[in-house]
């Protein structure tokens, strides 16, 4: 009787361990997420049984409400049509390969090329915060941030009380924070700037009983300032003393941009379209007349592009940008990441280039804030060597710039990693700049950073583990 109990045992347990696997196989195929994410959940879900459920419950992809953002969209343009037409009417004056590359990220986000009167790099946390904060201070009518990490630290209580003074000044501020990135956010901190007349918000609530299914992926990455529709910032430096070098010596290396003219128009856009779906509001419920908020400007001598992706888009917009960036490249293509997951289309463009005869160089951080992410980019190393790619670890610190140079006349800046993350699963923005002043600035800085860096050599001898050690983040890299 024993052995016919255990034996009966065994047997039910086989068969619900086998009846798991298929229910959760079927949700996960069902999703229609690229093949190497799917396996990958399958793996997880097979090797860790039970136990897998609840890591794809609340890490796996979900469904979002991708037709609310799109009409939130079509919301902005009714509200400035006129203006937005004459917008869309701007002739880029660039190859006729940037031209495709404009229509390419304008049919894919319906964000168009843009003329703005200046654009500054600006290459530190240092920079970027002095640049940020003398904005703030000449606000006359709005601020509005938007930020993946805003810490309560040193860094986040100056811009905040900066926040605050003109909010009491009578100028709208409103400040949209990722739920996630800046969990550390308490009503201790936040409460003042209610009291100042601030509205705040979260951008997907990770709190049990605010939903069904708490969202931990897609997450807002998206770092940006406007004021006054009229300066804008963004790029890769958060609100945090671990990014501004004038509190920390040891802090992130990273940069930013600072816009002027019409590319705050379409930051603000983006901006308002995460401000009314965070608050789950139509947009004329969130802001009594659009039109105060997006002016158009005069034109100017830079021509620009700003780019989004996320979740809610499946065309994967700066990916598919980035990548036919990279195949139009003649001369030169120069990378800074500090996440390098690169999906098959990315290496293929790259290696690609490389084999071609085109100088291309991908700067990484020698070891990033996550020890898996870099296992993982380090297992793509051999790969992009043996085509032809110079690959460089930087040395003085953690590096966190995201800019993409592409021959003489295209520039990129934003938030967005060259990984799979970025391009599938967080909500990012950036920039692309046409023409050759802020190339030739990025191209600069990028060369200032090599001075820092070590070339990964050709051959590279590291132990069996680590080696193993990659091999086996590669596989799961969809996941990070």
């Amino acid at each position: 009787m024993p052995m016919d109990w255990t034996t009966s045992l065994k047997a039910f347990l086989a068969l619900a361990w086998a009846a798991y696997v298929v229910v959760l196989v079927i949700w996960v195929l069902l999703q229609k997420r690229p093949p190497e994410a799917t396996i990958s959940w399958i793996l997880v879900l097979a090797l860790v049984p039970y136990l897998g459920f609840f890591i794809f419950y609340f890490f796996g992809p979900q469904r979002l409400r991708k037709q609310q953002i799109r009409r939130l969209n079509n919301r902005v343009a009714m509200y400035v049509s006129d203006d937005l037409q004459a917008l869309k009417e701007r002739t880029l004056h660039a190859p006729a390969e940037l031209r495709q590359l404009a229509q390419l990220s304008a049919i894919t986000t319906g964000i168009y090329p843009c003329s703005g009167q200046a654009v500054q790099l600006l290459c530190s946390g240092a920079q970027t915060f002095d640049a940020i904060e003398h904005a703030i201070h000449q606000a006359r009518h709005h601020v509005h941030l938007e930020y993946y990490i805003y810490e309560p630290d040193q860094t986040g209580m100056r811009l905040r009380d900066a926040l605050i003074q003109k909010a009491r000044e009578g100028v709208q501020v409103r400040l949209l924070v990722d739920a996630l990135g800046s969990k550390n956010l308490n009503k201790t901190f936040v409460q003042p700037m209610l009291d100042a007349g601030i509205a705040f918000a979260r951008f997907h609530d990770t709190r049990f009983g605010r939903r069904w299914r708490p969202v931990i992926n897609y997450r807002s990455h998206r770092k940006i300032v406007v004021v006054d529709g009229s300066v804008a910032f963004t790029g890769g430096v958060n609100v945090t003393d671990e990014e501004d070098t004038r509190i920390r010596a040891d802090a992130y290396h990273d940069v930013h941009v600072r816009l002027q003219g019409n590319p705050a128009f379409w930051l603000q856009v983006v901006f308002l379209e995460d401000w009314a779906y965070a608050n789950d509001q139509p947009l004329s419920e969130c802001i009594a007349c659009v039109q105060d908020y997006l002016p158009v400007s005069p034109t100017g001598p830079f021509d620009v592009q700003v780019q989004t992706s996320g979740p809610n888009n499946p065309a994967e917009p700066i990916h598919r940008s980035y990548v036919q960036a990279i195949h139009n490249a003649r001369s030169r293509v120069w990378l800074t990441t500090p996440y390098f997951v690169p999906s098959e289309a990315a290496m293929m463009a790259l290696t690609n280039a490389a084999l071609a005869g085109v100088d291309v160089q991908v700067l990484v951080p020698e070891r990033s804030d996550s020890l898996l992410v870099t296992l993982a980019a380090r297992s793509y190393f051999d790969e992009l060597i043996e085509a032809g790619v110079k690959v460089w670890e930087y040395k003085a610190g953690m590096l966190h710039s995201k800019t993409l140079v592409v021959d003489d006349d295209l520039g990129c800046i934003g938030t967005a990693n060259f990984d799979l993350r970025s391009f599938r699963l967080n909500y990012e923005v950036g920039v692309a700049v046409f023409g050759t002043p802020f190339n030739s600035d990025l191209a600069a800085q990028f060369e200032r950073d090599l001075r820092q860096s070590r070339r990964v050599p050709t051959h590279r001898h590291i132990p069996f583990r680590q080696r193993l050690a990659e091999a086996v983040m590669r596989l799961f890299s969809p996941m990070l």
